[in-house]
């Protein structure tokens, strides 16, 4: 039996390979598998036997119905045009965003199975006035390409599953920071760049103010959620599937402390403030709080504090990244 991780060979869907592989390797896989399936533009990073890659367009329906069959036990729609991509893009955004979730969700409606389907939404969904914490039952009013294509993927993604086509979990996934890596096309691709590039010795700018408050994950324990989802028995979901995953909320003013706390004032000094009016009118359209009592109380978990974050990346990335960079 197969997982699919679509984006498989990106950032997140590595990771979540890696976490289910190494799941399986010690007795406790969040649900019985044999295979797991990349299904990515790239193939997978992880180099293991387990581990299949399929090349090519999400929005193929009959590649898609290849890959997503009566195997298929879950799936992990991970792959998207980011939010910076899908302003720049619609139709592009629209392809990926829309279409290949309504490809995947109809391969699992024809497959004898009914796949768990876990579904990385986002906070981009909310904008307009908003209160100072956001709760489960909060309306969308998404202010971005990004955010309408993402609220549409929640609305498809829990129809299926009230119709028993798939078995979803829709994890609206926090800003996740300290990314490893070279800046993407997200918006919000600063909140890990000014930290990450001063860390490593380069300069770095803050495109919004300083008081923008934001939500915050670190990479391991967003990884560690989205395993967690597939974990999660039916019966203990609420019947709207949507779900706000934990997160830190902080201002990145604060985030600037934490890496002058973590890297010293020879890091916060490369660091400038260049505003960006296109990040700002996305990015402060995303609320900054959330109460998220509920999905704590599924056994989801949140990080400490967004200094943890940033000692992890230092700990675990800077000195390999610095050596990438040279």
């Amino acid at each position: 039996m197969n997982i699919i991780v679509t984006g498989g060979a990106g950032f997140l869907g590595s990771r979540v390979i890696a976490q289910l592989l190494a799941a399986k390797d010690g007795g406790t896989p969040p649900v019985e598998f044999d295979r797991i399936v990349s299904f990515d533009l790239a193939p997978s990073k992880v180099q293991d036997d387990r581990v299949d890659s399929v090349v090519g367009d999400l929005a193929d329906p009959d590649l898609v119905r290849s890959v997503v069959n009566d195997n298929t036990v879950a799936v992990f729609h991970l792959a998207a045009v980011l939010s910076g991509g899908s302003e720049e893009d619609f139709d592009l955004a629209y392809r990926v965003n829309v279409q290949a979730t309504r490809e995947l969700l109809e391969a699992a409606r024809a497959a004898t199975t009914t796949p768990r389907f876990i579904f990385t939404s986002s906070l981009a969904v909310f904008g307009g006035p908003m209160p100072e914490v956001v709760t489960d039952t909060l309306a969308t009013q998404p202010a971005s390409t990004y955010g309408a294509f993402k609220s549409i993927g929640e609305l498809l993604v829990n129809e299926y599953s009230r119709k028993g086509y798939v078995d979803a979990r829709i994890c609206r996934l926090p800003t996740i920071s300290v990314r490893p890596g070279r800046p993407n096309s997200a918006a919000s691709s600063f909140a890990s760049g000014i930290i990450r590039e001063p860390l490593l010795g380069e300069p770095s700018t803050v495109p919004v103010p300083l008081d923008t408050t934001m939500w915050l994950s670190s990479p391991d324990t967003a990884v560690t959620n989205l395993v967690h989802a597939l974990r999660l028995e039916a019966a203990d979901l609420p019947e709207w599937r949507v779900m706000n995953l934990p997160g830190v909320s902080v201002s990145v003013g604060e985030m600037l402390e934490a890496l002058t706390e973590v890297g010293g004032q020879q890091a916060r000094d490369l660091v400038t403030i260049e505003p960006d009016q296109r990040i700002i009118d996305i990015v402060c359209s995303w609320p900054g709080s959330f109460d998220v009592s509920g999905t704590l109380a599924l056994g989801f978990t949140a990080d400490m504090s967004f200094a943890d974050a940033v000692r992890q990346f230092a700990n675990e990335f800077a000195s390999q990244e610095a050596g990438a960079v040279r």
